[in-house]
Order: structure tokens, then C-alpha cells, then sequence
């Protein structure tokens, strides 16, 4: 019997976590991809706390006007680079949460390595 989409992912995801951990100086950038919507946060998994998070649904991205969903992916990492080194981080750790490192997963890696983060 096959593995459906979300089973496979949350393997993969659970196969990535074991390794990716965030702490106060490194943190975790987590992606999360909706249909619509994309979503990253840095996170210290040592406190369990956000310590900044950008999405496609905030208001300075949501008034660009961009022509598809890849592009307001790498909008969103420009975002977050930005609020991340305004909080004085500038290395993280990139959990793609089980999605491949394809499309709006990776326009968002790309973005925040133009807006200065380094993974």
C-alpha cells in the first residue's frame, strides 16, 4: 500500500526535525505552504517561542501586485530577511517542512538569501 501525500511528507518532515534544531543564535526558518498562502517564521525551538514570522497574507505583501504565487513566495523571504537581521540574526537553519525544494519553497529560500540571511 502507497503512502498518500500528506503521509509521505510528515515522514520526511519528521526524517528532517531529528536534525534541524533553532536556537537563539541559529534559528529555524519553518516554511509552511497552503494552497494560497505562504508562511515562514524563525523559531528557537530551545524556548519553543517565534522569533519573527512573515507570510503572504501581511499587509505590505499583499499590496504588491504580483503576477503569481512564486513571486510573492520570494516577496516573503525578502520579508523575513529583513525583520530577521533588523532582530540581529543573520544565519539560520532551513526546514522546508517536507515540501521539495521546488517552486514557491524554494523562490522563499531564494529571497531571503538576496535580502542578506545565510543558510
Amino acid at each position: 500500500m502507497s503512502l498518500t501525500k500528506l503521509e509521505r511528507r510528515n515522514r520526511i518532515r519528521k526524517r528532517i526535525r531529528k536534525v534541524i534544531i533553532g536556537t537563539a543564535s541559529i534559528p529555524r526558518l519553518s516554511v509552511y505552504r497552503s494552497n494560497k498562502e505562504i508562511y515562514a517564521q524563525l523559531i528557537n525551538d530551545n524556548l519553543g517561542k517565534t522569533i519573527v514570522s512573515a507570510s503572504s497574507r501581511d499587509k505590505e505583501i499583499s499590496k504588491e501586485k504580483s503576477s503569481s504565487k512564486t513571486e510573492t513566495a520570494s516577496f516573503v523571504g525578502k520579508q523575513i530577511a529583513v525583520l530577521a537581521l533588523k532582530n540581529g540574526i543573520s544565519k539560520v537553519k532551513f526546514d522546508r517542512n517536507g515540501y521539495l525544494y521546488h517552486g514557491r519553497v524554494k523562490a522563499l529560500a531564494d529571497g531571503a538569501r538576496d535580502g542578506g540571511i545565510k543558510f
